[in-house]
């Protein structure tokens, strides 16, 4: 049966129109991207099948060109549209940031560096440099390194937050284990970071470690 013989309340698209995007399962949200299956297979049924071949959203939201065309059903162009929906949402977060306080927005905060950081292979140090009303003035990725390790400098960080014209920054870094438990290494980075800042009076805010399913911040840690 084709999606448009389903009653009205469960079609993916009039279902979002109703009830929001969150009521929507993976497979729906897919599916309204997707817009078509294939012969005998609603967009739906493709979408499900399409999310247990990768092992989920995530996987084929972060899936690779080439990975993600060798599926039948989906292509260059497929794959184009994606990133620029991925690439719509990072910037609509960062948005969000510059015209709020993203110290006092430690939720939109979170969410900014989880779509910017996890899911890379190695381990990427930024800044989310920040004005005197703690507004986002721009985000960098400064440094990157190995599978388990960065090696980060204090004075090209304060270098870069100089050119910025920043007040403040917020720093981050992904553990691409997927485990965000700072280590004794992150602790002590944010103590000389901290100690470097302040003597061009620039206050270093938080430092949040990016896990897979969770962004530690080491202030609320009491770890600043």
């Amino acid at each position: 049966m084709a999606i448009t013989d389903w009653p009205a309340a469960e079609r993916p698209r009039e279902k979002l129109l109703l009830r929001g995007a969150e009521a929507l399962s993976d497979a729906e949200l897919l599916a309204i991207f997707l817009r078509t299956g294939r012969p005998g297979q609603t967009a739906v049924d493709l979408a499900r099948e399409l999310l247990t071949d990768f092992g989920g959203l995530r996987a084929l939201l972060e899936a690779d060109l080439s990975r993600f065309c060798a599926r039948g059903g989906l292509g260059p162009a497929k794959f184009a549209q994606l990133q620029a929906v991925l690439e719509m949402g990072r910037r609509h977060l960062g948005e969000r940031l510059q015209r709020g306080d993203a110290f006092a927005s430690p939720e939109d905060t979170r969410r900014f560096l989880q779509t910017r950081l996890r899911g890379y292979p190695c381990e990427v140090f930024s800044c989310l440099f920040l004005d005197n009303r703690n507004r986002l003035i721009a985000f960098e990725e400064l440094f990157r390194g190995t599978i388990d390790a960065a090696s980060v400098y204090p004075r090209e960080v304060v270098r870069r937050a100089l050119e910025r014209n920043a007040a403040a920054l917020i720093v981050a870094h992904n553990h691409p284990s997927g485990v965000s438990e700072p280590s004794r290494a992150d602790a002590m980075l944010t103590q000389r970071l901290r100690e470097a800042l302040a003597l061009v009076d620039i206050r270093l805010l938080d430092h949040f470690v990016v896990g897979d399913s969770e962004v530690v911040s080491l202030a609320e840690r009491g770890l600043m």
